[in-house]
């Protein structure tokens, strides 16, 4: 993984909906970024076309749509994931944990630019 500003795109898996979209900042082993909703702080790991790490991520605005229910409900979760890259794209998939309850998710990156 090569530092700079990606795009994600996370998709929630086992019959689970939801969705988001955001930025990662990947500098020197650390990311962080965010959306319109949440923000995420976390480390990582590269081997040789691999990767894996850690975040957590908590919500700082309430949702637009009231009718809309927030995965993590206003809750701080730790997430670990593991994935490949290639080029300035990446892919993984991970699992985060809600309280007691486990959530898997698949989410792609994109390299926007350097940082």
């Amino acid at each position: 993984m090569r530092n700079g500003l990606y795009s994600i795109h996370i998709h929630m898996l086992d019959g689970v909906r939801g969705r988001d979209s955001g930025v990662l900042i990947l500098r020197d082993g650390l990311l962080l970024g965010g959306g319109p909703y949440f923000w995420s702080i976390g480390a990582y790991t590269v081997g040789e076309g691999t990767w894996k790490g850690h975040l957590r991520t908590n919500q700082h605005s309430p949702l637009s749509d009231p009718f809309a229910r927030p995965l993590f409900a206003g809750q701080e979760v730790t997430s670990g994931f593991s994935g490949t890259f290639s080029g300035d794209r990446a892919e993984v998939f991970g699992t985060v944990l809600v309280g007691t309850r486990s959530l898997s998710f698949h989410a792609t990156l994109k390299r926007l630019a350097d940082a």
